[in-house]
């Protein structure tokens, strides 16, 4: 009979942990603001589950985020939140990526959501996100879009965050039969909708509004069904150049914001601007002056300053790998990617690299002058093949519509 009880009895269930002891394991008080209604909640789980709340409730606490609410109230008080990617990587709330550039987050009760409050609400982002769409559907409705003067139409909502709706196309769906359709997004509160003929007046629209307000995305993107890409506006498309520009300025900002939170101890962050050549494309660029560990920006050029603040030329940022000797390291911080570099490029070494304007052209734009015209590139291929770093124009990691570009004067920006 011993033999079988084995097989029949119950065996004993571990003890399940209590709240106390997984709080005091990680340093969190019993008696911490917000805690108190969550806690009965709590009681219903299981082991594996108590360790995970508790793990959430002790990084709320890590982070200075409130506890969140009931998931009973905050389940009818959802929304979801487009913002800049690089927003969403600095300011740690949890978000999931949505189109090139951007990213969706979701508030509850009116706060951003962290994703503890996922893991003591016991429910997962698809829910979320889901019941929030579903809200921001309802609440969208009876608000027709708004044909303005210039023939582009933008939503009108009272709870200023328009481009939210960019989550639900069938709000402007038939706006433009038989056309294709452009968005845009460039504050919270905006949301235009273009048809093609219009453009023009979009670009003009947009320009105005991130130069009034905070910026959200400057960028042009095209509807294609439900789905959302960045307009890909080939020359010789008269908007081809002020789309460049636009996600050129959308760019810059980003890294306008980061350079306020790099540790000084790293180095100096290059200081960025833009150049439009004689081709009328704008090209971005960074300026590295020797003496100091420097922090690049991912351009199109790099000018060269010497110690002494002698122009020494500008190149193309993309051939900076034929200087192997120079070391970069990968900035780890939020938004986009910087490189630090220690040393400085000597003579010899910058005659590796693709040209864009000599020393002389780069005195010139500093001193504001119109540019001379390029010289030949015949020499500086010579100076390269005979420091075996020619590179046919096949192979060049130059990008090809900035291949063989003439230097222009400087942009306004």
């Amino acid at each position: 009979m011993a033999f079988f009880s084995r097989f029949f009895s119950t065996p004993e269930r571990a003890p399940l942990p209590t709240l106390e002891a997984l709080l005091e394991a990680r340093g969190v008080p019993v008696e911490l603001p917000g805690l108190e209604p969550l806690k009965e909640d709590f009681r219903h789980l299981k082991a594996d589950e108590r360790i995970q709340w508790a793990d959430a409730v002790a990084e709320l606490l890590a982070h200075d985020w409130p506890m969140p609410p009931l998931w009973l109230d905050a389940q009818y008080e959802l929304a979801p939140r487009i913002v800049p990617a690089w927003v969403a990587e600095r300011e740690g709330f949890f978000y999931r990526p949505y189109l090139d550039g951007l990213a969706l987050r979701v508030s509850a009760c009116g706060q951003i959501m962290p994703a503890a409050w996922l893991a003591i609400w016991g429910v997962t982002w698809e829910d979320v996100l889901e019941r929030a769409t579903d809200q921001l559907r309802e609440h969208s409705k009876d608000h027709p879009f708004q044909r303005l003067p210039s023939g582009l139409y933008q939503g009108q909502f009272a709870d200023g965050h328009s481009a939210s709706r960019l989550l639900l196309p069938e709000l402007w769906s038939g706006l433009f039969p038989g056309q294709n359709t452009f968005v845009a997004i460039p504050a919270d509160d905006v949301l235009l909708v273009s048809p093609q003929v219009l453009l023009p007046r979009l670009v003009e629209a947009i320009t105005k509004a991130v130069a009034t307000g905070p910026r959200l995305m400057a960028s042009i993107f095209q509807q294609v069904g439900s789905h959302f890409l960045p307009a890909n506006l080939q020359d010789p498309h008269p908007i081809a150049q002020p789309q460049r520009e636009l996600r050129q300025s959308d760019l810059m900002a980003a890294y306008g914001a980061q350079e306020a939170d790099l540790p000084a101890e790293l180095g100096v962050p290059a200081a960025m601007g833009m150049l439009r050549t004689q081709q009328g494309k704008s090209v971005s660029y960074a300026t590295w002056t020797q003496g100091k560990p420097v922090l690049l920006p991912e351009v199109d050029l790099i000018g060269f300053v010497s110690s002494e603040g002698r122009p020494l030329g500008i190149f193309f940022r993309q051939t900076l790998p034929r200087i192997p000797e120079l070391k970069g390291a990968t900035v780890e911080l939020w938004g986009p990617r910087r490189v630090r570099y220690e040393g400085f490029p000597t003579a010899v070494q910058l005659e590796r690299l693709e040209c864009f304007a000599t020393a002389e052209q780069m005195a010139a734009l500093q001193k504001g002058e119109s540019a001379p015209k390029p010289p030949s590139r015949a020499p500086q291929q010579q100076n390269q093949a005979a420091s075996g770093a020619l590179s046919a124009q096949g192979t060049s990691p130059v990008p090809a519509h900035l291949r063989g570009l003439s230097l222009g004067v400087q942009g306004d920006e």
